[in-house]
């Protein structure tokens, strides 16, 4: 039999990771595979009690919208997923289910080139995405950290991750106040997404009024440019697309998977994702 790993969430179908991590495998020449399978929230418990058992099985990552949910069935995380209370790879060790957040590195691939330390961040969403996002953003020492979401309820668990910043929640309708002063505005929110409701007209307006002066980056890469990272490149500004983070926390699922590093190929990988 051959390991294997997969993806799982509810809608799959516009899943990009089994084409990372086979595209991978093959250059690496590695005997491994890749599979996306959806998964309803009230099938997940057996699911992955079903997986525990195969030996072939090398562990999942996870997506919308499972990251939150899953934590009641892991037998244990790392520190940085339990900081942050998401995972979004599971790891399957000697019949244990170990929990990981890669979704830092991601960010931090998208982020790490850019000057943060004492600014302000704009972050759109308040669930797994945002959390790893607000950690992201407290360990870069930021000096205030924005949330915007349409339940402003919703977010108060991020204000735990903030760390020394200071930390402000508000609703979309309020984005161009949130905005002001923000040296990098991030969308970690499904809005955009193929499949998911669009970003609204007002949000994507007032993101582009201020793209002159802060980094767009959305974790939305299907399509690669959203009408939100659009907005930011008409005004001229800088912006940072989906996949750029999607390959960066894939890198460090794939090692976890299989046992080394990807290949340096990202040129190639990210012309396969874009034709």
């Amino acid at each position: 039999m051959m390991p294997y790993a997969e993806v799982i969430g509810d809608p799959i179908a516009q899943s990009l990771s089994p084409a990372i991590h086979k595209f991978w495998l093959e250059q690496a020449g590695l005997a491994g595979d890749y599979r996306a399978l959806r998964v309803r929230g009230e099938d997940l418990a057996a699911y992955l009690r079903d997986r525990r058992s195969d030996p072939d099985w090398r562990g999942c990552n996870v997506t919308i919208p499972h990251k939150e949910k899953l934590l009641v069935h892991l037998d244990e995380m790392e520190p940085r997923a339990a900081a942050i209370g998401a995972v979004n790879c599971v790891e399957a060790g000697a019949g244990r289910l170990i929990g990981h957040n890669t979704d830092l590195d991601g960010i931090a691939a998208a982020l790490d080139c850019v000057v943060l330390e004492g600014c302000k961040a704009a972050v759109i969403g308040g669930g797994g995405a945002a959390r790893a996002a607000a950690a992201y953003l407290a360990g870069r020492g930021v000096a205030r950290i924005a949330i915007l979401v349409r339940d402003p309820a919703k977010a108060e668990p991020l204000r735990a991750l903030a760390g020394g910043a200071s930390f402000e929640i508000g609703r979309i309708e309020t984005a161009q106040a949130l905005f002001d002063g923000a040296a990098v505005i991030i969308n970690a929110s499904p809005l955009g997404m193929a499949g998911c409701p669009p970003m609204p007209v007002e949000l994507v307006a007032a993101a582009g009024r201020y793209a002159d002066r802060a980094l767009l980056f959305d974790m939305v890469y299907d399509p690669v440019t959203t009408p939100f990272l659009a907005a930011g490149q008409r005004a001229g500004g800088s912006t940072v697309d989906g996949l750029v983070m999607l390959i960066g926390q894939a890198k460090r699922a794939f090692e976890t998977f299989f046992g080394q590093a990807p290949p340096n190929a990202d040129a190639a990988l990210r012309a396969l994702l874009t034709t």
